[in-house]
């Protein structure tokens, strides 16, 4: 990834290697432009494809593939786009075809892929996460309406309406084509699609560098050109190796012996400065919805999991004529495009969540778009509800109807329960120190590039195995009288003090099962996420501009957890974990307030004590959603 033509406006993407399932031991054949030629006639599960180049208006062509039912039906068929800077190679295809594609193809639509520009062999350069151009220039969005344009009159058998869909890189290239759109544009699906890389996407989360990621990211797309070269780290894991770099704004030069553009755009804008608020997504979109839209989203997104939700919520309030909808599965990125979506990690879903999306909503909502055929049935928000392995039908999101706010109070002795303190209570402190910070996942840890990663399955980790150290805070309920239902936003409202000038606030709620002989054993005394996030303390007051806090001050940190659909089931507990260090998921917080962490040194990187606080006056909580009138703990 990079940042091309000088020092103008620049923004990030999200990482190649996962957004589209690239295989990077992998790659296919290239002809010298780096697009993947098309031997003539070639067929996949019948279909047939061909190259061709789609000019522009400013007289730059794109290279696409069109992939055309093989046989003729007398039956005027519509065209789906997807757009990637990442290739359409042919043994992708022929996987995609089997699985990703497989109910659409049913329907016997007409295939259309495109690299963007500057990508494989399309002419013209190259700009991540392109702006929106100003009047007369060129952008995604002009760039789709000129291909759809272009295909309408071009592409045989066509009945005049297209769809544009796609991924992570490609839901946001589909949320494009809704600036301006060709009034050919009749469907699209935005899904997985980032909104804020700042606030809540890739690279960082409330402020805080999401490390690892970012770092993998940078040396497998801008080491060696066009391909994606995996980072060695030696005999080490990420852990080790991180902890080893005394410093992280040379890191790239002294790794690498190489400036990467990605890193060193992170360095120099480590606040949420004009360079990041000018890649929110949704600020690009049109404020009233015309296009439908169908938003996906996956409870265990491990990318962009914020971006389709905060899409949706901003979308909705220009929504008069009910044309956005949005979908949230039990799924970690993209998971709904790929295998049947019965099992995530050792949780078993009790269906075939993502053949259901793939036959049951996606292919009848381009199917009602683009032909005109069957009825919708897709209500405001299909929401799959975890822990009763169900799928919801609400008619807003967050839900408003039988659900009630509640706070989860923490209390002195681990205890946590819906009663709220009354009096004063003591409060819980650890010792964080830089030179041990909890790791992320039991080590050794996975890179998120490998041939061996399990990256995409981290969040179905069982999170006990952090519990028991020093620098975790732990308050627990009762073993449940009866299922518990929350839906909607997950709030977090910490009074935490420390003893340094900056400090992170990890904050996750778990579903503790039970451990008794009725549990399936992989499920024994496990702790599931439900809902997680980080607030970077200087940042309490503002993304903008970092601000120091005061030593032995207790100050109040709301901590955004984003959204949850889960029952705690009877005889299970409710769990809260607190942590100041997720490495290296997240970067070290020195714990000493510098102006740029990036260049903090490594003699600013000090032990500290955090206190978290929770009496009558200090009443740290987690706000909930309850579904129903139950009893509780």
């Amino acid at each position: 990834m990079g940042w091309f033509g000088g020092d103008g406006w620049r923004a990030p993407l999200m990482a190649a290697f996962l957004l589209l399932n690239v295989t990077i031991a992998t790659a296919a054949r290239a002809d010298d432009s780096g697009a993947t030629a098309l031997p003539a006639g070639i067929q996949i599960h019948g279909y047939v494809g061909e190259d061709v180049m789609i000019p522009m208006r400013d007289g730059v062509r794109l290279h696409a593939q069109i992939w055309r039912p093989a046989g003729a039906s007398g039956e005027a068929l519509p065209i789906l786009l997807q757009r990637s800077p990442y290739g359409f190679q042919v043994e992708r295809l022929k996987r995609a075809f089997e699985s990703d594609y497989s109910a659409l193809a049913s329907e016997r639509f007409i295939f259309l892929f495109q690299d963007i520009r500057g990508r494989f062999g399309s002419e013209g350069e190259f700009v991540m996460l392109r702006p929106k151009a100003s009047a007369g220039g060129t952008d995604e969005s002009s760039d789709t309406y000129d291909t759809i344009e272009w295909a309408t009159k071009h592409i045989a058998g066509n009945n005049g309406a297209v769809g544009v869909s796609g991924i992570s890189y490609g839901g946001w290239t589909a949320a494009m084509a809704t600036i301006n759109p060709h009034p050919a544009l009749k469907a699209i699906s935005v899904q997985a699609s980032p909104e804020d890389m700042f606030v809540g996407d890739d690279f960082h989360r409330n402020g805080a560098f999401r490390l690892d990621y970012g770092w993998e990211y940078s040396a497998a797309l801008e080491t060696d050109g066009r391909t994606l070269k995996v980072f060695d780290f030696g005999a080490d894991d990420p852990y080790a190796w991180f902890l080893k770099q005394p410093t992280l704004h040379d890191l790239d030069q002294r790794q690498l012996g190489k400036r990467l553009p990605t890193w060193q755009n992170f360095v120099r804008h480590p606040d949420n400065d004009a360079f990041w608020r000018e890649t929110v997504t949704s600020e690009r979109m049109p404020k009233a919805v015309a296009i439908p839209n169908l938003i996906v989203a996956g409870w265990w997104d491990q990318e962009d999991f914020y971006g389709p939700m905060k899409i949706y919520e901003r979308q909705e309030a220009g929504d008069t004529n009910t044309r956005n909808f949005l979908v949230i599965g039990p799924w970690n990125h993209g998971g709904w495009a790929r295998g049947d979506g019965r099992h995530y990690g050792p949780l078993d879903l009790g269906s075939d969540t993502a053949t259901y999306f793939r036959e049951q909503v996606e292919r009848r909502w381009f199917r009602y778009w683009l032909k005109g055929q069957g009825s919708l049935d897709q209500p405001e928000a299909l929401v799959f509800q975890t822990g009763s392995n169900t799928w919801k039908r609400y008619a807003a999101w967050p839900p408003v109807a039988d659900v009630t706010s509640r706070k989860l109070y923490l209390r002195a002795g681990g205890r946590l329960t819906f009663t709220p303190p009354d009096r004063k209570e003591a409060s819980d402190s650890f010792r964080s120190d830089p030179a041990d910070p909890v790791p992320y996942r039991a080590r050794p840890i996975t890179p998120v590039i490998s041939a061996t990663s399990t990256w995409p399955q981290w969040l179905a980790d069982d999170q006990s195995a952090f519990a028991g150290r020093k620098d975790v805070l732990v308050w627990q309920t009762e073993p449940l009288a009866a299922d518990l239902t929350i839906s909607g936003h997950v709030l977090a409202k910490l009074f935490a003090a420390t003893t340094g000038s900056d400090a992170d606030w990890v904050v996750k709620l778990l579903d503790v099962y039970p451990s008794d002989a009725n549990t399936p054993a992989p499920m024994r005394a496990r702790q599931v996420m439900v809902a997680n996030n980080v607030l970077r303390g200087r940042y309490r007051q503002g993304f903008e501009t970092p601000q120091p806090i005061t030593p032995n001050a207790v100050l109040p940190y709301d901590i955004d957890l984003n959204a949850a659909a889960h029952v705690f089931r009877k005889g299970h507990r409710i769990a809260v974990q607190v942590q100041s260090s997720w490495f290296p998921l997240i970067d070290r917080n020195p714990q000493t307030f510098v102006r740029n962490i990036f260049e903090a040194r490594p003699e600013d990187f000090k032990a500290q004590t955090h206190t978290v606080a929770h009496d009558a006056r200090f009443p740290s909580a987690i706000t909930v959603s309850v579904e129903g009138e139950g009893p509780l703990p």
